[in-house]
């Protein structure tokens, strides 16, 4: 992490014909500055100019200022602050003066500024046209450097002993809820610098719902379990989805159609090199799912860029003409999902590597009974 990634960003700026980028707390703010904020009734907003000789700016409450002049990015902020009870807008008018923000190009991140920010960069700054960045902040993100890589396989190897061990621990007559109390437990055990987020568990019939979280339903032998849940580990993190049976195994239909997502999950992840399209994984897997007659109960995409945020370009999906390169990273995670009968899915991290790709999760895929 240096304040290369800032120069970066103000190369593509000018060949993109904005003026500043208006940035939030969020993965690019991490992303840049290596400071941790979070989205708040306290406005934060970091502006990043594309001339060389103006500094950026930071709007941040009086107490949360240290956090980034201290940061490990060493930036020659502009500095806005203001305490409560105190109107922001008053520091935010300062900023957009001493930027000369009226009649600008700022470019804004869509999914996450907020009309509390947004309003209190356009009050004063007439004239200003606000666009989004959306694909500017995606070229520098989407390929990981030697170190995001690092930090992204050690983070895959945790779920992986996590699934180990609390799989040896589940039990039917369990409820999901206290499955996913497993997982967290063990989560804890083996990760215990990074809070771990809840797991998704469905089971039985609730797993034909591919993103239910757990519920109160109670864990019958001979049950398919969906399991999807990950790490992170220095800010970077992991996703991964088994599917396994509880007690003896499944139905026989249920244990053809786990073959067919082991098949198309095998078929994406063989399909992962540079120069192919993002979509391109999709078809792959999709292909294998479609041919089996389940097409119709594949109801989502193969998969999701993933490093700073669980979800991050580029998108494995019709659609996404994304050109993968090497150190992209993303899932690969296909799944039938049948009403009345249940669900399978298996996920995968992949990277792309010089000559094709690599999986950073490597947790078996055969079906396991436990």
């Amino acid at each position: 992490m240096s304040i290369e990634r800032l120069e970066k960003l103000r190369k593509l700026q000018q060949s993109a014909g904005i003026d500043y980028v208006a940035i939030v707390p969020g993965a690019n703010l991490l992303y840049f500055t290596g400071v941790h904020y979070h989205l708040s009734e306290r406005p934060i907003i970091a502006i990043f100019p594309s001339v060389p000789t103006s500094r950026p700016a930071l709007i941040v409450p009086m107490f949360e200022a240290g956090k980034a002049l201290q940061g490990p990015v060493k930036i020659d902020w502009r500095v806005y602050t203001y305490i409560d009870g105190q109107n922001p807008q008053d520091v935010a008018d300062q900023a957009v003066h001493d930027l000369s923000l009226s009649n600008s190009v700022i470019g804004v991140e869509p999914t996450h500024m907020r009309v509390l920010e947004s309003g209190l960069l356009t009050h004063n700054a007439l004239n200003a046209h606000m666009v989004s960045a959306a694909d500017i902040l995606k070229q520098l993100r989407m390929t990981k450097d030697s170190d995001e890589l690092d930090r992204m396989r050690r983070a895959a190897k945790v779920p992986e002993r996590v699934l180990a061990e609390a799989i040896r621990r589940i039990r039917p007559g369990m409820t999901e809820r206290e499955v996913a109390g497993v997982f967290m437990s063990v989560s804890f055990e083996q990760n215990p610098q990074e809070p771990a987020s809840a797991p998704l568990i469905q089971t039985g019939l609730s797993a034909a719902n591919p993103h239910a979280f757990a519920g109160g339903r109670t864990v019958e032998a001979g049950d398919l379990m969906v399991i999807d849940f990950g790490a992170v580990v220095d800010d970077y993190g992991s996703d991964i989805t088994r599917t396994i049976a509880i007690g003896h195994e499944p139905s026989h239909e249920m244990k053809h159609i786990y073959e067919i997502v082991k098949q198309a999950n095998a078929a994406g992840r063989a399909a992962v090199r540079p120069g192919i399209r993002a979509e391109e994984i999709d078809q792959a897997a999709r292909s294998v799912i479609d041919s089996a007659g389940y097409g119709v109960y594949f109801t989502h995409r193969t998969g999701h860029g993933l490093g700073l945020e669980g979800h991050e370009s580029p998108y494995m999906v019709h659609g996404d003409t994304t050109i993968l390169e090497p150190g992209m990273t993303f899932t690969v995670e296909p799944g039938i999902y049948i009403e009345g009968k249940g669900g399978v899915r298996i996920e995968d991290d992949m990277v792309v590597t010089l000559d094709g790709g690599e999986s950073l999760t490597t947790f078996s895929r055969d079906l396991i009974i436990a």
